[in-house]
């Protein structure tokens, strides 16, 4: 991720060019505006700021003289003759109002005693409360302000308030931002000038440079050489990129050569190709063949399969049966050899009424066994003609699940007594279903007969749990053993054809096989299978079904 944003930056920069001349003349005229600038701000500013020091300096002059002057008409009272002495500011245009006030040590607070105001003005209201705030020079607005005291004797006896106006000063900062920023326009003017003048020496060996080699780009003609240049580095680019024209035309020449040889060997390899695609039809029409009878054997090896299954089931019921069946005839034997005894006792007369009891308590006892016999053969035919039947049958029908769980362990009881391994159900009682019972009885039969084969081949008490659950109109079965369990190189291709352990023991790797077909093609569900070493394996299959009774109670 990092390599491709890098790539995008560095396509960002190839796309987004520049024009030397602009970026040449924009460069100059920004380093000189930016000195401009900085240089004009800072110099104004401190002509300014020496201006409004001058006034400050000048107004506290005049504030000084003012009462200097004062002092001897405030003592004498001679006010009217103070203000026509005033009257000669007038010709001091910054100075606008004038206040003389008098202050005794009888009274308490100063007391008006003349003025000047400028005719354009007019008079300014006294500033008694501000006695010790204008002690010092203030600038307030557009005015200066300052209170001077009028002494006499080492005694205040009153005070002068000049007030003047910043209209020099305004007009001073005015003409200093005017006359820099014409300096400015004028020194902008110039360093363009100067800009355009180098930007033309600079560029016009490039721009030669560019038009020789667009013009080798568009003719194609890599004999065409740069011209020198009087720019050191522009003549050692022309001189590089001479040397890579060298390099280009002997390439190309190579290149061409080497396409003439291409088009002879394109035209002997496409009568090689189309020979060999003759051969490759050829080739491909006998692999259809082959894997199409490879189809079939693998077909007829999964119904060998079955039937292989099926027929370790017959066998074992075959077993079954006999031993109720040779029972029943033992019994049957005995009973004949008493009744004909009995049978030669009444035809002597020698019959004896306890023999007579004796004989038809043994009847019952041996008929008894003859009955229990017959009927549990018939109940072992019943289980294994219904499950031959499912197993033959692909249709749909209302059955018990538990009971169908229970005819297939009836029908494994002979592979399942041979051993001290135990199957724990749990399902509910009165579960009733719609869906394929036959491809649910050889997935069953085909579970149980892995985990006896693969599962508990080095254990003697292993346990199978079966559990049957519903949600909605799905059935799941969770299919657990506490056997080897399954390791993960065989795990991830465990519902593979020919995927067994027991190669050349007699596993063909085809049962978990048929299980994955019947459930996900027969019964249109889905099959997860997790396993480990030492740890058993856990199968959950997921199918659809119509749930027609599901009362536990």
């Amino acid at each position: 991720m990092a390599y491709q944003a890098s790539l995008e930056d560095d396509n960002w920069m190839i796309e987004k060019t520049f024009s030397l001349k602009y970026m040449l003349i924009t460069i100059i005229m920004l380093i000189c505006s930016l000195t401009l600038i900085i240089s004009l701000a800072v110099s104004t500013t401190h002509d300014i700021r020496s201006q409004h020091n001058k006034q400050l300096n000048q107004l506290e002059a005049y504030a000084t003289i003012i009462a200097l002057s004062s002092a001897s008409n405030l003592q004498l009272n001679e006010s009217e003759y103070l203000e026509q002495q005033l009257q000669a500011f007038a010709a001091v245009p910054i100075i606008d109002n004038i206040h003389i006030y008098s202050h005794s040590t009888e009274q308490s607070d100063p007391t008006f005693f003349t003025s000047y105001n400028r005719q354009t003005v007019g008079p300014h209201p006294t500033q008694f409360h501000r006695l010790e705030q204008l002690s010092q020079p203030h600038h307030s607005g557009d005015y200066f302000e300052i209170i001077a005291p009028i002494r006499q004797n080492g005694q205040d006896i009153g005070y002068t308030y000049v007030r003047a106006n910043t209209n020099e000063l305004s007009h001073y900062r005015q003409n200093q931002i005017l006359y820099g920023v014409s300096i400015a326009c004028i020194a902008l003017l110039i360093a363009f000038i100067i800009a355009n003048k180098l930007h033309r020496w600079v560029t016009r060996p490039i721009v030669i440079l560019l038009e020789q080699v667009q013009r080798i780009t568009k003719t194609q003609d890599f004999s065409l050489r740069v011209p020198s240049s009087n720019l050191e580095e522009v003549d050692s680019f022309s001189k590089a990129l001479n040397l890579m024209l060298d390099k280009i035309e002997r390439q190309f020449q190579k290149l061409q050569n080497a396409e003439q040889e291409i088009r002879q060997l394109n035209q002997s390899l496409e009568q090689k190709i189309s020979e060999r695609t003759v051969a490759l039809k050829e080739s491909n029409q006998e692999l259809l063949s082959t894997l199409e009878t490879l189809h079939q054997y693998q077909n007829q090896i999964v119904e060998t399969e079955k039937m292989s299954s099926l027929g370790q089931m017959v066998a074992g019921i075959a077993h079954e049966v006999n031993t109720p069946i040779g029972l029943g005839i033992t019994a049957s034997t005995l009973m004949q050899d008493k009744l004909k005894v009995i049978e030669s006792a009444f035809e002597e007369k020698k019959l004896t009424s306890s023999q007579l009891a004796r004989f038809i308590n043994e009847a019952a006892e041996n008929l008894a066994i003859v009955y229990r016999n017959l009927e549990r053969a018939a109940s072992l035919i019943r289980s294994f003609k219904q499950v031959a039947v499912d197993q033959s049958s692909d249709s749909d029908r209302e059955f018990n699940m538990l009971q169908l769980i229970n005819e297939v362990l009836l029908s494994l009881r002979p592979n399942l007594k041979k051993t001290s391994h135990e199957v724990v159900i749990s399902c509910p009682e009165h579960l009733v279903i719609e869906s394929k019972p036959g491809a649910i009885n050889q997935i069953l039969i085909n579970l149980i007969m892995n985990s006896l084969i693969h599962a508990f081949s080095d254990k003697e008490h292993g346990q199978i749990n079966i559990t049957i659950t519903t949600d909605n109109n799905d059935c799941q079965i969770i299919y657990q053993d506490n056997g080897s369990g399954v390791s993960e190189h065989i795990r991830k291709r465990i519902f593979d054809p020919f995927v067994t352990t027991k190669r050349g023991e007699g596993g063909s790797g085809l049962g978990l096989h048929l299980v994955y077909n019947l459930v996900t093609q027969a019964l249109r569900g889905k099959i997860q299978l997790e396993s480990s070493i030492d740890e058993g394996v856990h199968i959950f299959i997921e199918f659809p079904v119509i749930i027609k009774g599901n009362n536990s109670n």
